[in-house]
């Protein structure tokens, strides 16, 4: 089961969503908000999956909204407006429904959603590590899906998760080897990115999703990681 929320200014747009969801099986409706600050609490505080989110709002936005959250829940654009649409895409959206909206076009868009968030629900259940801490016999768990990247600091290793910083008593190689079947790639003598996180290429560098600092691709490392890239470019 999905857990939804809706958030729209006008509650006719609301009740209309409201219907289509139960005509869902797969969707759960845990909430309906005409603000969308106040839905802002329910994202941050309840394990919400998708959010059904009109743009333009009076308090705040659906685009600032998105931003907001950080990838917290997965979004379905819906809006009488389609020049916001690219910049809807840019942000990772799901899907982007015009008003008017019809259910089949509704069901499709939910089906686009129910693949990714199981897609990730499959992963998350599936692959983690664990690290040892500076306390003897001591464990760390970590999902392999909430590492940023992973850097060589001397005789450790930092691995990188929303800003947080752990270290292990490993080395690179050792991390590489550990993770070479898991979609991570080495990218530099210091550096381990997941492929899921990269969102770019600018010269030397890689941009990862929700890191700030670009990656550095090692010369040694560089036609590996630009002839993985290369399989992917169109145009």
């Amino acid at each position: 089961m999905i857990n939804c929320i809706i958030i729209d200014d006008e509650q006719h747009a609301i009740d209309i969503l409201m219907y289509y969801v139960k005509q869902t099986p797969q969707l759960h409706l845990a909430g309906s908000f005409l603000n969308p600050v106040e839905a802002l609490q329910v994202v941050n505080e309840q394990k919400i999956d998708l959010v059904f989110l009109d743009i333009l709002m009076p308090e705040l936005s659906g685009i600032d909204f998105i931003k907001t959250i950080r990838h917290k829940s997965r979004v379905i654009l819906t809006t009488a407006y389609a020049e916001y649409a690219l910049e809807g895409y840019d942000l990772d959206v799901i899907d982007y429904l015009l008003k008017p909206i019809r259910l089949p076009r509704f069901l499709a868009a939910v089906q686009k959603a129910v693949e990714q968030i199981e897609r990730v629900r499959e992963y998350n259940e599936k692959d983690f590590i664990f690290v040892k801490t500076e306390l003897k016999g001591k464990l760390l768990k970590i999902e392999l899906s909430e590492i940023d990247f992973i850097e060589g600091m001397r005789n450790y290793v930092a691995i990188h998760t929303g800003g947080k910083k752990t270290l292990v008593n490993t080395s690179m190689k050792n991390m590489e080897d550990q993770l070479s079947d898991k979609h991570f790639l080495r990218v530099h003598k210091s550096f381990i990115v997941p492929l899921s996180r990269i969102t770019g290429v600018e010269g030397n560098c890689l941009r990862l999703k929700d890191v700030p600092q670009p990656i550095g691709i090692g010369e040694n490392y560089r036609e590996a990681v630009l002839g993985l890239i290369k399989g992917k470019v169109i145009g």
